[in-house]
Parts: structure tokens; C-alpha cells; sequence
């Protein structure tokens, strides 16, 4: 089909490759997703009011339709708040350390418990939960500290966030997008999730191997006595270039939650004190509080994982009802909420209705603070797609929006090659470019616009490639590839150079990558 493009279309075609390019650079892309809404609607409509009211119309319609998503992370921050409160937290991951005997099961234990907990979670509060608990165990273990850094990093950062399928939020940005079912995105990455993750695991194991070492406490107390001077520079005696911080400034540019969470509850050093009568009600007060840690220690797990269950038997049976997309997030978020509820009354009685109003502003302003920048940089490209560009321009309810993005690929077919492994790792190209401002989500709006745009051309299902872009998005952004990303918070916790971390996670996760879009193709 013959596409005329008009002067908006290649406006819109530059912003994208400004975007890009200032992506390149290491730098934060708002600014160029901003102008080039204005420049795109200016153009488009030759109105100077439109022009401008885009700019605020954009970000309003990606608000709306992205907003169930900030609820869903704010209500899990805000649940995990009240468990670290009490000190649950700990306690999930704790009968773990007893399986930690050699280099080998810690590796395989870090590596499990570590997506376990960021699959329900995300990996900003699993890692400093794994830091102050299994780590210093691992390494007593004999596991060298970079090993340690790369089973988080690649279990957390990559393989749970990539495919993000519990609490869905990168899949309903690439669905949205692509213009295709999230349940769909989020199956397919979760198989391609576990193809890269289980790729990179395998080869670095192998590759730390030969510096795991027999179990030993010196092992730690060498670990834990490194100067904080020596952090981020290899130590000529460490193969593994393991250094340390006592608080270095990996640590002071870690998420707030993670030093919080690193410290040990405070009633562990009331148990410490002389009996006396005062005392004693601290102290019952104390035995209180740990039996209820306790509780929900196994209270949260077993609601997930009853949750897990219900969601498979309504996948695969007629007995219950099969929850799609939005209706499963919702029971995310509605569990969350209940428990934070809970939690908030057994940790604070009298007050519990003012701290479970602090426990949910402070999950909104962590889930503002790490999703909020997407806001604009999703209505540049939501003005690109006929779904949302009509409300962005403020054209009337019945008239049809532009699609420039569709227009402009369309426009292109006879360009390009009909091929469908050409395009998905094209797609995985600019997922993994995009992926370089460090934060893995930033990116999935263009990878979700153009698989929705590519698809069709080359004959392969959108939701696929919206996968292979979200795959390249976060595994590079995401905390593995990139080190201003979350993957300071793992190097810092690990006591390794966080360059020298995402250097040796490179060949692991490219070689992941570039075998799982392989076979996506050919599978899917």
C-alpha cells in the first residue's frame, strides 16, 4: 500500500532518532520525547495552541493508561515497607542459609531465592534483603564475591525483571504499545526470560568456577575487613577483582531502601540488655513482634504462591475463572493492600491508620520516582499510534487519529528486508540501545510502537517482537549491562567494582539474548 508521508511524519521520524541518539549518549531522553510531541503536533495540526496543549495532552493519556501500573508498584512498596517494619522480611529468606554449604549451592540458592523474590517483588528490594542476610553466608561458603554479584544481578535485574511476570509491568507497557494482549507478552518473555537467564547463569558459573573455595569463616571476616579506599579498584590478591565499601559511594548511590533494609532490626539489640523490670515488657514487647514477623513471614509467601496456583488452575482448568491481565494485577495489588493492612496493625496498634497512610505515600513517591519519567517519553510514541494520538491532538471523538509510526514503517516495507530474523534483532538492537539511560523501562514504548508497526510486515506476531524488544530493554538497562543502573546497589552489596561487574556479566547475557531471539523466531 502507497503511504504519502506529510511534513509530520518525518518530524515525528526525527524525534525517534534523537531519542535514539541521546540514548547513545547516556542521556536522559525527556527533554527530546517533550519537544518532539510539540514539534509533531505543531506540525500536524499548524496550531501553536495545539503544539502546546499536546505536551500536556500526551502526558495525560500516557498517565491514564499507565497508571494502574504505579498503583500496583505502590502497593508492593508500601506492603514491603511494613514488612521490613517487623522484620519479616528477613525472616522469608532465612531457612534458606542453611542449604549454603559450598561455592556451588550458594550459587544455586542465591540464584533462586534472588528471582524468587524479585519475580513477586522486583530486585530493589530483593537485593538489599539478599545482601544483609544470604550474602555475607555465601561468601563464608567459599562463593567469590563477583559470583555473587552476577547470580543477583542476572536472576534479579535481568531474568525476573525482563519477563516481569507477576506483577506485569513492562509487559503492559510493551502491550500497550504494540497494541497486542499483555498476557501474551508476558508468557512469551517469560520463556524468553528464562532462555537468556538460564543461558548467562550456566556460563558464568563456569566462568567463576575455578576461584570458588573451600568453606571457611576467614573468607568472610577478609571480605567484610577490605578498606572502603580499595572499593571499585581490583585487588591484585582477589582473581575475581572483588573489592569492598564500609559505605562507599556505590552504596551512598544505592536505592534509599537499601541501606535501611541492610541494617538488622533494632529489637535484636534490646535482647542484648541487663533483665530488668522495665526492660522485660521491652523484651516481651520484642517476643512479640518476632512471633508476629513470623507469621507473616510465611503469611506473605503463601498468599503469593496460593495466588500462583489459582492463576495456573484457571489458566489450564474450567474451575475457577481465568484472570487476564489488568483482573490479575488487580489481585496483585488487592493482596498487597490487605496485608499491608495487616501488617501496619500488629506492627502499630493505636496508630496504624496514620502509618498505613505513610507506608502508601511513600510507595507512591518510590513508584513516581523510578516509573515517572516514562510518563512523557510514552506520549511521544502513544502520538505515533491511531489508538491515542486523536486524544493527543484533541481532534474530536469521531474523527480517526493519525498513525505516523505504522505510516512511516509501511512507507518502508519495500526498504526492508522481509525478514524475520533481521527484524527481531533489529528490535533487540534498539531495545538493548535504548536500555543504555539505565533504567530498562524507558525504551519499551518504541520497541512496543515498532513491533506493533514490523509485525505485520515480515509476517511475525507483534506480541513476539514486543518480547524480543522488552528482552533487549531490560537486560541491558535493566541493572546487568549498564553501570548507572540498579546494578550499583548489587556491586555495592557484593563489595565488587560495579564496572568490572557489568563487564563480566557482557558475554553471559549478549550470548542469552542473541540465543533467545533465535529461537523465538523459530518457536513462536
Amino acid at each position: 500500500m502507497d503511504v504519502s508521508l506529510t511534513a509530520a511524519h518525518w518530524v515525528y521520524l526525527g524525534g525517534i532518532i534523537v531519542i535514539l541518539g541521546t540514548m547513545l549518549m547516556r542521556k536522559n531522553i525527556v527533554v527530546p520525547a517533550v519537544i518532539g510531541t510539540f514539534l509533531t503536533a505543531f506540525v500536524f495540526s499548524g496550531s501553536l495552541v495545539t503544539g502546546l496543549a499536546s505536551i500536556f495532552n500526551a502526558s495525560l493519556v500516557a498517565a491514564r493508561e499507565l497508571f494502574n501500573i504505579f498503583l500496583i508498584i505502590s502497593l508492593v512498596t508500601a506492603m514491603l515497607g511494613a514488612l521490613r517494619q517487623m522484620g519479616a522480611d528477613r525472616l522469608m529468606v532465612a531457612p534458606f542459609r542453611r542449604v549454603m554449604r559450598g561455592g556451588t549451592s550458594s550459587f544455586i540458592v542465591l540464584a533462586v531465592v534472588t528471582y524468587t523474590i524479585s519475580l513477586f517483588f522486583w530486585p530493589t528490594p530483593a537485593v538489599p534483603l539478599i545482601g544483609a542476610v544470604l550474602i555475607p553466608v555465601a561468601i563464608r561458603a567459599g562463593l567469590p564475591p563477583m559470583a555473587v554479584g552476577m547470580a543477583i544481578a542476572i536472576c534479579g535485574q535481568g531474568m525476573a525483571l525482563s519477563s516481569d511476570y507477576i506483577i506485569k509491568v513492562a509487559p503492559g507497557l510493551s502491550a500497550k504499545s504494540a497494541g497486542v494482549d499483555p498476557d501474551v507478552v508476558a508468557d512469551r518473555a517469560l520463556v524468553m526470560s528464562l532462555i537468556v537467564g538460564c543461558t548467562a547463569l550456566l556460563i558464568a558459573y563456569f566462568t567463576q568456577r575455578r576461584h570458588m573455595r573451600r568453606p571457611a569463616p576467614e573468607l568472610l571476616t577478609d571480605w567484610e575487613s577490605r578498606a572502603e579506599s580499595d572499593f571499585g579498584k581490583p585487588r591484585d590478591d582477589s582473581p575475581d577483582g572483588g573489592a569492598t565499601p564500609t559505605g562507599g559511594s556505590a552504596i551512598s548511590r544505592a536505592p534509599a531502601e537499601a541501606a535501611t533494609s541492610a541494617a538488622p532490626p533494632t529489637s535484636t539489640a534490646v535482647l542484648a540488655e541487663p533483665v530488668t523490670a522495665s526492660a522485660r515488657q521491652v523484651i516481651d514487647g520484642t517476643f512479640r513482634s518476632i512471633r508476629a514477623a513470623k507469621t507473616f513471614a510465611v503469611l506473605v509467601p503463601t498468599a503469593y504462591l496460593a495466588f500462583i496456583v489459582y492463576l495456573m488452575v484457571g489458566k489450564f482448568t474450567d474451575l475457577v475463572p481465568d484472570l487476564k491481565g489488568g483482573d490479575a494485577a488487580a489481585m496483585v495489588g488487592g493482596i498487597a493492600a490487605l496485608i499491608l493492612f495487616a501488617a501496619a496493625a500488629t506492627n502499630d496498634k493505636k496508630g496504624f491508620l496514620e502509618t498505613t497512610s505513610e507506608h502508601l505515600i511513600d510507595g507512591l513517591v518510590f513508584a513516581f520516582k523510578a516509573m515517572g519519567i516514562v510518563i512523557p517519553i510514552a506520549g511521544f510514541f502513544f502520538i505515533g499510534n491511531g489508538d491515542f494520538s486523536a486524544a493527543i491532538l484533541g481532534l474530536p471523538a469521531d474523527v480517526t487519529g493519525p498513525t505516523l509510526l505504522f505510516d512511516l514503517v509501511n512507507a518502508a516495507q519495500s526498504h526492508l528486508p522481509q525478514n524475520a530474523f533481521v527484524t527481531s534483532f533489529g528490535i533487540l538492537a534498539i531495545g538493548m540501545i535504548a536500555g543504555l539511560e539505565g533504567s530498562g523501562f524507558t525504551g519499551l514504548p518504541l520497541t512496543g510502537s515498532l513491533a506493533g508497526a514490523l509485525g505485520p510486515a515480515v509476517g511475525m506476531d507483534p506480541a513476539t517482537l514486543a518480547a524480543i524488544g522488552q528482552m533487549g530493554n531490560i537486560w541491558s538497562g535493566g541493572g546487568t549491562l549498564v553501570a548507572w543502573s540498579s546494578l550499583i546497589a548489587v556491586a555495592g552489596f557484593a563489595r565488587v567494582p560495579v564496572l568490572e561487574l557489568a563487564r563480566k556479566c557482557f558475554v553471559p547475557v549478549v550470548s542469552g539474548l542473541v540465543l533467545s531471539t533465535a529461537l523465538s523466531v523459530l518457536i513462536f
